[in-house]
């Protein structure tokens, strides 16, 4: 998996690293799509790492904290070295799914993960449990939710590629907008 490590000057630029986390393991997700066109329309200075691991992760075990297993490890590191983070979760059956919530559960008692700025990108306006039930488990572990960052689209039933996303008039310039509001923020916290 690509990380951060010699990626946080790029062409003389210093740049703000996000990490994308889809909350899918399907192939074609939409969540993953979106998170995909959300990298081609990133403003300058901004470099995104799709996390791939999801499905690696062993199930969380609180009697493994003590030495966690690598695949842990490596989440737990490219997480630390993240400037911010960009979630896009889908819902099953009216909750977070397992595979995702699991991610989390392993970065519960992680010293990476709180106070990390997160934005939350939904796919399908008929995921509010899911995102519910998220922002919960977000603000119980101590994240910074980037509400002007946060958007929803509509790609439900939609076959829509990354790019078709990205160059949509309606779509593209919600998702432009809310990582350059992403940006701003990061780049203000920095100060």
């Amino acid at each position: 998996m690509r990380n951060f490590t010699d990626l946080r000057i790029t062409n003389g630029v210093e740049m703000v690293r996000l990490l994308a986390v889809s909350g899918s393991l399907r192939q074609a997700s939409s969540n993953s799509i979106l998170l995909r066109a959300a990298e081609r329309l990133c403003p300058e200075g901004v470099l995104v790492v799709h996390y791939e691991g999801l499905a690696q992760l062993p199930h969380f075990n609180p009697d493994l904290l003590e030495d966690p297993p690598e695949a842990v490890t490596e989440l737990r590191a490219i997480i630390g070295q993240a400037d911010g983070l960009l979630f896009s979760c889908p819902e099953y059956a009216r909750g977070i799914p397992g595979a995702f919530k699991n991610m989390l559960d392993w970065l519960v008692s992680s010293e990476e993960f709180p106070g990390k700025p997160v934005a939350l990108f939904n796919s399908s306006p008929r995921a509010s449990h899911a995102q519910a039930a998220l922002r919960l488990v977000l603000d119980t572990m101590s994240a910074r939710i980037i509400e002007e960052a946060s958007i929803t689209v509509n790609l439900l039933s939609s076959r829509s590629s990354a790019e078709s996303i990205a160059t949509d008039p309606v779509t593209g310039p919600l998702i432009g907008t809310a990582l350059g509001a992403f940006k701003r923020r990061l780049d203000n916290q920095n100060l």
